[in-house]
C-alpha cells in the first residue's frame, strides 16, 4: 500500500514538472500560496520523501512476490 501512495505522489510530482517546463506553471505553487508557502513546501518535502521510497522499488527482488489467486481449489 504504501508503495502505491508513492509512487502516485511521483506522478504528482511529475505531472507537476511537466507543467512548470511546459506552461512554465507551477500547480503546486499556486495551490499552496507560492513556492515559499508553508503549504507548498510541505508538499514538496512529501513528494521528495516518496521519490525517496521508490528508489528502493529499483532493488526489490519481486521474484519473491506470489499471486495466492493463482492456487485456488474447487471444494
Amino acid at each position: 500500500m504504501l508503495d502505491k501512495i508513492a509512487l502516485t505522489l511521483l506522478i504528482i510530482g511529475g505531472l507537476n514538472w511537466g507543467s512548470i517546463g511546459i506552461f512554465q506553471f507551477d500547480l503546486v505553487g499556486f495551490i499552496g500560496g507560492g513556492q515559499n508557502g508553508v503549504i507548498s513546501r510541505i508538499i514538496y518535502i512529501v513528494v521528495a520523501l516518496a521519490a525517496i521510497w521508490c528508489i528502493s522499488l529499483l532493488f526489490r527482488d519481486t521474484r519473491d512476490t506470489i499471486v495466492s489467486d493463482r492456487h485456488v481449489t474447487n471444494a
